[in-house]
């Protein structure tokens, strides 16, 4: 049951104030065609697609966020880990259209 599951929402700010001070691991859940695109400036991808995880490096200490290009796909990760067992509950509410609304650095070319 995913009734006792919750995403949290965390704006791109303090997603990337989190990541700056070593305290989240971003997971980008885009498919490689769109990271190649544009991606975060840092983060590992797993493609929801074929999301996995297991997939899903070891944190090594940090918090898991999930992130998308929106924000729905993001939410869909963090639940189906949620299911299996790990305890990721947060997401970059907006994806990557919001982190870059709010200023922040992309990269280009994967």
């Amino acid at each position: 049951m995913l009734a006792d599951h919750q995403v949290h929402d965390l704006t791109p700010e303090e997603v990337s104030k989190g990541m700056a001070e070593g305290r989240y691991l971003l997971v980008d859940v885009r498919e490689p065609n769109e990271v190649a695109v544009e991606a975060y400036p840092s983060g590992v991808v797993v493609p929801l697609q074929s999301f996995d995880p297991a997939a899903i490096p070891d944190p090594q200490g940090k918090q898991v966020v999930f992130a998308c290009r929106s924000g729905k796909r993001s939410v869909t990760a963090s639940l189906a880990a949620q299911a299996a067992g790990l305890p990721y509950d947060k997401h970059l509410a907006g994806g990557i259209i919001g982190w870059k609304a709010a200023g922040l650095p992309t990269k280009t070319g994967g």
